[in-house]
């Protein structure tokens, strides 16, 4: 934490949180005076109408993309916080007398990745609770549910913790910062492969779409949340959000979590491995 406040991390981090819930603020209430939140829009022809309600749809869609904000916002902090963890201090010197005494390597990658987590997690929940205030102040809408998916994108946040703390064993500080924010982007684009396939009814896009969102759990547990803060809509407006902004809206399924825990242990045995063996 002090190397960081040292470092700038936070002030900056804090300058970006703060401009983005401003925007948000503005940009919510902007839109909300443009349209009829009691409406109801009817969509077909003849015998067949689908009825969309205005207000759920408009609150979940740009509440939806707070929360793809929140989360990029997030992978910002946690790219601060440890893309330099391996090779950038050890370039520095600074790595050497901390892995011979006091505390050894699998303290410090251990160390390193706990306190990251901790202070992202503690960040993504803060942020999107302002983020959910904010919609409620000026929609007066909720979401089908409030606390799990704050707590699936906190842990989507530690797993990308731990994809650049390994990283960082491999890489120097900037390609490994240029690597994470890539690795970031494909999640989402798989999360519009699979909208893009659920729309064309393509079994090809939907089964590329799941298996990256598996490779990258932060994707699936992304996808989770944003379903669950429309998990009991119904309807036609259940269908036009699970479109979802940036990534579609999907239920993750059962083994989601401990898949996170398998994939989190093997990304920190691998790691501790290759730091065993990295000559410093």
């Amino acid at each position: 934490m002090q190397e960081s406040v040292r470092r700038r991390v936070f002030p900056v981090v804090l300058i970006l949180t703060a401009a983005f819930l401003g925007l948000y603020s503005f940009g919510v209430y902007k839109a909300y005076q443009s349209i009829d939140p009691f409406a109801t829009e009817s969509i077909g022809n003849g015998g067949e109408i689908s009825l969309v309600d205005t207000q759920v749809l408009f609150s979940a869609t740009l509440f939806g993309l707070s929360i793809f904000a929140v989360l990029f916002l997030g992978t910002v902090l946690a790219i601060f916080l440890t893309h330099a963890v391996v090779r950038g201090d050890a370039e520095r010197g600074l790595l050497q007398p901390l892995v011979v005494r006091p505390v050894g390597r699998a303290a410090l990658l251990a160390g390193r990745f706990g306190a990251a987590a901790l202070v992202c997690a503690v960040y993504v929940i803060l942020v999107y609770t302002a983020s959910l205030l904010i919609t409620h102040w000026v929609t007066g809408w909720w979401p089908d549910q409030i606390f799990l998916p704050a707590i699936e994108l906190a842990v989507a946040i530690a797993v990308l913790v731990g994809i650049s703390l390994f990283g960082s064993i491999l890489l120097s500080s900037i390609a490994n910062g240029i690597a994470i924010f890539m690795v970031f982007g494909a999640g989402l684009v798989a999360g519009l492969l699979g909208q893009i396939g659920e729309a064309l009814n393509s079994d090809s896009l939907n089964t590329i779409a799941n298996v990256a969102s598996w490779a990258l759990p932060f994707e699936a547990l992304y996808q989770d949340a944003l379903n669950r803060i429309t998990s009991d809509t119904e309807g036609f407006t259940k269908v036009a959000l699970s479109l979802g902004p940036f990534g579609g809206a999907q239920p993750a399924g059962a083994w989601l979590w401990p898949w996170v825990v398998v994939y989190l242990a093997a990304l920190g045995l691998i790691g501790l491995w290759a730091f065993n063996r990295k000559d410093l």
